[in-house]
């Protein structure tokens, strides 16, 4: 192993440095670990535990009864159906409207397509509040306010930073394919479809999970635009565990780690896919 200065280690340093990287790497999971591990022990505690002093990390007695408790005193599979079809029109909405522009990027050639390109990363600059006015008063306008529709409609209309992951990505496909499929006769939508997807789903599939997660978690845009209780979304049906007199926090952790679940799930599916994506979109690009 060689130093940054370019004098070799001896193996007494190289043990040291390994285990000082090790250290570290022990450390950082420990600190990102603890607040989903301490979300998990007050799920099972029961509700005088959770705010005992000095406070506890395991419970005394495991309660998993909060489960159940905490799913049904609200309706929450109401709201888990809510989400699905949210979250799930949002990430087609995505995956159509930020695949194009990313292929039209990479690969099409057009009198100012850099300065477009320039000019949608700058889009990334904007802070999401200072358009949240402007887009309610659209809304509010379209009488869409109250229903799905805010939610999913601005997925279809692209997304810069999902169209910056797949550009970077496509970057990296060999344009010799593109060539041998326009002389066999395939077309722009055809090299994409045959050509350039089948080779990109490292990047679709980080795409899709950014995207799953963003709008299953989002918890602005139907605070702001949903006003009926039976068109909530699991983030805002959390709140009502906020009560008047008393909240019961075990209750709210069981029925967040449930909602948590399917989070976990697709990254754990596509987690070397994912990983694989983000790598080579962020550093294989040109």
């Amino acid at each position: 192993m060689a130093l940054a200065t370019g004098v070799t280690a001896t193996p007494g340093k190289q043990r040291v440095l390994r285990g000082g990287i090790y250290g570290m790497l022990v450390l950082g999971t420990v600190v990102f670990a603890l607040p989903f591990l301490w979300m998990v022990s007050t799920a099972l505690k029961a509700s005088n535990e959770v705010f005992t002093f000095p406070p506890s990390f395991l419970p005394k007695s495991l309660h998993f009864g909060n489960f159940s408790d905490g799913w049904t005193v609200v309706p929450f599979t109401h709201f888990l159906i809510n989400t699905v079809i949210v979250t799930g029109a949002a990430v087609v909405g995505n995956m159509v409207s930020c695949i194009l522009p990313a292929y039209a990027f990479a690969r099409l050639e057009a009198r100012g397509k850099k300065v477009a390109f320039a000019l949608m990363l700058a889009t990334m600059m904007i802070p999401v509040e200072v358009t949240l006015v402007p887009t309610f008063i659209a809304f509010s306008k379209l009488g869409l306010v109250d229903t799905f529709w805010p939610l999913i409609l601005p997925a279809w209309f692209g997304y810069a930073y999902f169209i910056f992951l797949l550009r970077q990505f496509f970057l990296t496909i060999p344009r010799e394919y593109d060539e041998a499929a326009r002389i066999d006769g395939a077309g722009y939508f055809r090299t994409l479809w045959s050509i350039v997807l089948p080779q990109s789903k490292p990047a679709i599939a980080t795409v899709a999970v950014f995207a799953f997660v963003g709008n299953w978690n989002n918890l602005l845009g139907p605070i702001i635009y949903l006003r009926s209780q039976e068109k909530f979304t699991l983030a805002v049906g959390l709140q009502l565990f906020q009560g008047q007199f008393q909240t019961y926090y075990n209750q709210m952790m069981a029925v967040s780690l449930i909602t948590l679940l399917p989070i976990i799930v697709i990254f754990l599916l596509a987690q070397r896919t994912f990983i694989e994506g983000a790598n080579i979109s962020g550093i294989g690009g040109r």
